[in-house]
């Protein structure tokens, strides 16, 4: 199993456990929910407008991410997803989809029946009103992702993504310090944040000259906290994280 996990479940279990604590008998019926664990390569559609999906996708490993295609050709990224998140659990109730899901790295993924699902979900409406939870948080990294987009200067927004990059990958044992993966290509992370590629390259020069952020390999470190945080006007209210209820800066000087 990726990252050290006995079963795919128990990753989902890790990821729910950071916004709302699990009662035993939910996450024993978590643990039981039938799935199958499939390897995709990068780049790939795993769900495309206008698809009638009949199951859901649980990232196990490697990074998903949510996108809008135009008909010109370019892109606009809505969301990055990471391992125990499950980015198309609407499409359980949105039974046609209105946007594209893919593979922004080679992944393993469970995927999990609607009807088993629903099933599970029915028996146990605990777990129900924990995946509802995680659904509106989902709808708040929207509502901050639109404050940064329009609001926002580019420093500004590329300041957020990164804070809360790393605060979502601490929450499930991804980040080891103050440093965590930052597998998007700068082309990405500019359609992400809708700025061109030479912007967002002076950007990061930006972030690097003030010794804030270092970017090696594909590693993301944090070098200044409370001066990223204040560029970045970053409040983590919206991630809504259970186990991290310390402000932002405070979290990542306990690590």
């Amino acid at each position: 199993m990726p990252n050290g996990y006995n079963t795919p479940m128990e990753m989902l279990a890790r990821k729910l456990d950071s916004i709302a604590r699990l009662a035993d008998s939910d996450r024993a019926a978590l643990l039981d929910l039938p799935h199958t664990v499939r390897n995709l390569p990068a780049r790939h559609d795993i769900v495309r407008f206008g698809d009638r999906p009949t199951h859901s996708c649980l990232v196990l490993q490697g990074w998903v991410y949510r996108y809008a295609a135009l008909a010109e050709g370019g892109r606009q990224i809505l969301s990055f997803y990471i391992a125990g998140d499950v980015p198309d659990l609407q499409s359980l109730h949105l039974h046609r989809m209105d946007h594209n899901l893919a593979t922004l790295t080679s992944c393993v993924v469970a995927l999990i029946a609607h009807d088993d699902l629903r099933a599970v979900l029915l028996r146990n409406p605990g777990l129900a009103g924990t995946l509802w939870r995680d659904s509106l948080i989902d709808a708040a990294h929207y509502r901050e992702r639109i404050t940064s987009l329009g609001r926002r200067q580019a420093l500004g927004r590329v300041a957020h993504l990164f804070c809360e990059l790393y605060l979502r990958q601490k929450a499930v044992g991804l980040a080891r310090g103050l440093s965590c993966p930052l597998v998007p290509k700068q082309s990405e992370l500019a359609d992400a944040l809708g700025l061109t590629s030479v912007h967002l390259n002076r950007v990061l020069r930006t972030l690097r000259g003030r010794g804030l952020v270092t970017l090696s390999g594909g590693i993301l470190t944090i070098e200044d906290w409370d001066a990223l945080t204040e560029v970045a006007e970053f409040d983590q209210t919206f991630l809504h994280l259970a186990n991290n209820p310390a402000p932002a800066r405070e979290t990542a000087e306990a690590i």
